[in-house]
């Protein structure tokens, strides 16, 4: 059943019929394989080495700058890992904060079990880490921070230029997960010092199981992939060219007209949360109120189960999520929200809803009428 109202494009976005016509264009008549040294795949490499350029201008960087992943997740491990082990014989000491998404903190904690060292920063309420304790943090054996430019969850920014700057300042690799951000804001790679930065295609209408990480100049990995020279030898594997290819086209779409389409997803977003804290009574906005992302808006609701609230809301044909789609089924409290200093049983009502593109000043008043009444009668029973 397809929702009517569909909330939660910081889960997924819709495939755009830009990056699904070149997709279909290429899987039609490009099927050859790039690393083949024939016609055919010589018409595949250049639709790679076209697709990258295009990645590495709107990126801002360097086309040999430019790592094709199968996503946000193995772009955070190869990051994180690949520095690591790369960079061990200086030191085994690494930086992030609370809130990252599980791709990094399980990433870290399986380096941990390698003799790794972590050192976790928190946050403050509003879901920010303060630089000051990033640098307090640095040690001699340091090789790696790596701090999200924007929450998934509540949508937090992080001051990631000023903890770029700190790492730049000690030597230390800088490693962003943008994956929430890219397409949606604009970024600027070298204001904001990031030696490593992943981003993911389906998260700005491009298809699932393509990404990018970003690597400067310059900044040595090891590989997680072993086997064929692919991705500069970073990533063996025949590189899915139809999925890169509509990776390209939809970032060259959602970093048209950034400002525009910030303003109208965010004016949908203040519309969204003025009416929830207007008409719920008990209802709490979570995140920074200032630093935040365009379209993401997440509240808790007291004295209501967070996964009730879902399923009524999806019978009523309204798509949004609890938290990252990556713990869905968890029963687990948000790590976020109880990072933020929510209790578990507040943890366990959070709602997240994330506008994107689609999504009308219409559609905001129907989930205006609906969602209060199904919180009265969750409150209620």
């Amino acid at each position: 059943m397809k929702n009517s109202i569909y909330l939660d494009n910081a889960a997924t976005t819709a495939l755009s019929p830009g990056a699904l016509q070149a997709m279909t264009e290429c899987l039609r008549d490009c099927f050859g394989n790039p690393s083949s040294v024939h016609g055919t795949g010589r018409e595949a490499a250049r639709m790679l080495d076209r697709a990258r350029r295009s990645v590495a201008q709107n990126l801002g960087c360097e086309p040999r700058e430019v790592i094709f992943t199968s996503g946000g997740s193995e772009s955070d491990n190869l990051a994180l890992k690949g520095a690591a082990f790369a960079h061990a014989a200086r030191g085994k000491h690494l930086i992030t904060s609370a809130v990252e998404h599980h791709a990094v903190l399980h990433a870290c904690r399986w380096l941990e079990k390698q003799g790794f060292q972590i050192t976790y920063l928190p946050v403050d309420g509003r879901g920010r880490v303060d630089p000051a304790d990033a640098e307090k943090a640095i040690r001699e054996d340091t090789v790696l921070i790596s701090v999200m430019t924007a929450n998934n969850e509540i949508g937090t920014l992080q001051p990631v230029e000023e903890i770029g700057r700190i790492a730049r300042e000690h030597g230390v690799l800088f490693h962003t997960d943008a994956v929430q951000a890219v397409g949606h804001m604009k970024l600027d790679l070298k204001s904001m010092g990031a030696d490593l930065l992943s981003l993911s295609a389906h998260k700005f209408h491009g298809p699932k199981g393509t990404g990018v990480l970003y690597i400067r100049n310059g900044v040595k990995l090891d590989s997680l992939v072993h086997g064929g020279s692919q991705e500069r030898g970073l990533r063996a594997g025949t590189e899915d060219v139809a999925g890169i290819v509509g990776l390209a086209e939809a970032l060259k779409e959602a970093c048209r007209d950034i400002p525009k389409r910030t303003e109208r997803v965010s004016r949908l977003r203040e519309m969204l949360v003025r009416g929830v804290l207007e008409r719920v009574p008990g209802a709490r906005v979570n995140g920074d109120p200032e630093h935040h992302l365009p379209g993401i808006a997440h509240f808790t609701f007291s004295g209501i189960s967070g996964e009730a609230l879902l399923l009524r809301l999806d019978l009523a044909g309204i798509a949004c999520s609890g938290g990252s789609a990556c713990t869905s089924g968890s029963r687990e409290p948000s790590h976020v929200l109880e990072a933020i200093g929510l209790k578990p049983e507040e943890a366990q009502s959070g709602i997240r809803f994330s506008l994107g593109d689609g999504n009308t000043e219409e559609e905001i008043r129907e989930t205006l009428e609906i969602l209060p009444e199904i919180v009265k009668d969750l409150q209620n029973f």
